[in-house]
């Protein structure tokens, strides 16, 4: 193929090639895929319900029945951490899809508004960055309860401000541009040039920092679940299948499939779900080639 033909295609369609010559991030989005399919289909196909409490199988180690052993309630381990994977997984994407639609539109109103306007939005964001984050979410979790709705909604209306400041940067860098001009010429409102001009342009940074949200997202949800604030029984999350596996005795001499298989699948995908946002933003970035 001719350079020609190479510098013809569009930044997207360039982008799209750059992630796919990196070996690392396709690794990792083939093992997320991997896991994620995993995480739908083996609680459907398996022949242990993951509710069923069968006491005298408890902390049963590994064997060719319960492949990755029982919990302290006599439970399949391996059913359950596939249905943590789902339940952490579902969370994640749902609260950083929040924290998109927050973000963004603060974010670019500010940017395409400007003047006092941007001063008092930006203002009020700093005044969150300086405020204990995570102390408040758990503040909150405490007085709302526990419950998967409850998570996601908190953890994403707490998880918005750097991404109204990456689309305050773009539109600011976009809104003298001779397109936005034009529109402006022709009496667009507002409201219409941000959602048809402006958001469509910053697509790619804000992409690529919404997959690297999403496992900081699913950290601090496996955080609150070990705290004992996060999913509740019987749904079960990563964190809350950690932190029934290290309350058990001795967890990394004894029982240490309690702890192994659910903290090794959390660190696995949240290796993943960071290679791939690496390798997005790198592709992403129009000064490489």
């Amino acid at each position: 193929m001719t350079d020609a033909a190479i510098d013809s295609r569009s930044p997207t369609q360039l982008a799209l090639r750059r992630f796919l010559k990196n070996r690392r991030a396709m690794v990792s989005f083939w093992i997320l895929l991997t896991v994620g399919l995993s995480t739908l289909l083996v609680p459907l196909v398996s022949p242990h319900d993951f509710r069923t409490q069968i006491l005298e199988l408890q902390k049963q180690a590994p064997s060719g029945t319960y492949w990755m052993g029982t919990d302290p309630n006599g439970r399949d381990l391996l059913v359950r951490s596939f249905m943590g994977g789902r339940i952490s997984f579902a969370v994640g994407v749902l609260a950083t899809a929040i924290s998109l639609l927050i973000g963004v539109a603060y974010g670019a109103t500010a940017g395409f508004v400007g003047h006092r306007v941007d001063t008092l939005m930006m203002r009020f964001v700093d005044i969150l960055y300086g405020l204990p984050t995570m102390f408040l979410v758990i503040i909150v979790m405490a007085v709302l309860g526990r419950s998967f709705l409850v998570v996601f909604m908190v953890l994403g209306c707490f998880s918005w401000m750097t991404m109204s400041r990456i689309v305050r940067g773009q539109v600011l860098s976009l809104k003298e541009k001779e397109f936005v001009e034009a529109a402006r010429a022709l009496g667009v409102a507002t409201p219409a040039i941000i959602a048809r001009h402006m958001i469509p342009n910053i697509l790619g940074p804000v992409i690529v920092y919404s997959t690297l949200t999403v496992p900081s997202v699913m950290l601090q949800e496996a955080f609150l679940s070990f705290l004992g604030l996060g999913i509740s029984e019987p749904a079960t999350s990563w964190g809350l299948l950690i932190s029934d596996g290290a309350s058990a005795l001795n967890p990394l001499r004894v029982y240490w499939w309690l702890v192994v298989f659910p903290g090794s699948e959390l660190a696995i995908t949240l290796f993943c779900l960071n290679a791939v946002g690496d390798g997005l933003r790198d592709a992403f970035d129009v000064q490489q080639k």
